[in-house]
């Protein structure tokens, strides 16, 4: 049995050629970083802590953390755990939510509303950068509690992961697209009937 040259006996090398494939469509922006400080016998050591969040524009998104002694090293930490841990969140009409969510975590609440076409992202600091990343246009966001860049991005991938598409929901339940998404609708328009 021939083996291949890249190949080592660990396993170690299969499968990269495809992850340098996709790393190319893929946006990254740094959402943070934190200088910290470890008190040493000599004095003070300094390393660096970075946030990263990275997405394919078209509803993959992922975050990560890295820490090293120089900034580019701890960037370069955070941006390849992000691309480990993408999720995939289903967009309606590739431009924003199917439905409202809320997230949390620890101190960090976040809302997440769809937002009819032209509204544009509403949203604060770190979770713009998870919006952006996702390929998100339309989404209105409100961060309660917290201000932490860390626990607003992990109660917005909490939020996210809530998110379900009709199709998805139609299955569980075992009927037709067509009657969750009419019942969305009517029950839109039994509300604007409402407030007249």
């Amino acid at each position: 049995m021939a083996r291949n040259p890249k190949e080592n006996s660990r396993g170690k090398g299969r499968g990269k050629e495809k992850v340098q494939e996709q790393d190319s469509d893929l946006i990254d922006k740094l959402v943070g970083i934190n200088r910290v400080a470890k008190v040493v016998k000599g004095g003070r050591r300094f390393s660096f802590a970075a946030m990263v969040v990275v997405g394919d524009g078209r509803g993959r998104v992922g975050f990560g953390t890295g820490k090293a002694r120089e900034v580019p090293e701890a960037i370069r930490k955070a941006t390849e755990q992000a691309k480990r841990n993408m999720i995939r969140i289903p967009l309606r009409e590739g431009r924003t939510l199917h439905h409202d969510v809320k997230g949390h975590f620890g101190a960090g609440k976040v809302i997440l509303r769809a937002a009819p076409s032209g509204t544009g992202i509403i949203a604060g600091g770190p979770m713009r950068a998870v919006f952006e990343t996702m390929g998100v246009q339309d989404v209105v966001a409100k961060s309660m509690g917290t201000q932490n860049p860390n626990n607003m991005i992990k109660a917005t991938f909490d939020a996210l992961q809530n998110s379900f598409s009709p199709r998805s929901i139609a299955s569980k339940r075992g009927k037709k697209v067509g009657e969750i998404v009419a019942r969305r609708d009517s029950g839109a328009a039994a509300q604007a009937a409402a407030k007249e």
